[in-house]
């Protein structure tokens, strides 16, 4: 069975783009490899986003905040999807991604800028992680090796 690799991308690589590296990387289909990195990526990756990949069995060795130049060099892995899941991330100009791989756009809001208390800063976190779950599930049901752009940018509308 052919594995896909997807790169999610957000300006920091704190939170949003974490928990897609880490549901691909888990999911229960098995045919996805998750990686995740930012245009800006910040100091860490955000304690709250590290705790449900936590949950979901990710290894925490993996977890950091990495720039997407990283998967433009020549020895990175081959992405076969790049997905943005904040609206910054996707009005950038990208760097040039080795192998023509398909590109969305899934925008999520930052949980990170959630205020309130913990509660509502988790249920912010959550609701993101049950976003991108939901799209990863709709991705890992369609014919993968026929897929284009246009259909991906379009799951979330999917039924």
């Amino acid at each position: 069975m052919k594995k896909y690799n997807i790169l999610f991308l957000c300006t920091h690589n704190s939170s949003r783009s974490v928990l897609g590296e880490a549901l691909a990387s888990t999911h229960y289909s098995g045919i996805f490899t998750g990686y995740s990195a930012g245009s800006a990526p910040g100091a860490a990756v955000n304690p709250i986003a590290a705790e449900l990949t936590k949950e979901l069995g990710y290894d925490q060795s993996k977890l950091r905040s990495k720039n997407w130049d990283e998967y433009a060099l020549p020895d990175a892995p081959k992405m076969d999807f790049i997905i943005t899941v904040c609206d910054e991330a996707a009005g950038e100009a990208c760097p040039y991604w080795p192998g023509q791989p398909i590109t969305a756009h899934w925008g999520f809001p930052d949980p990170s800028q959630v205020k309130g208390t913990e509660a509502e800063k988790r249920h912010a976190f959550t609701e993101v992680l049950y976003g991108l779950k939901k799209r990863i599930d709709l991705l890992a049901q369609m014919p993968l090796d026929k897929l284009d752009s246009m259909t991906l940018k379009d799951i979330h509308t999917q039924k």
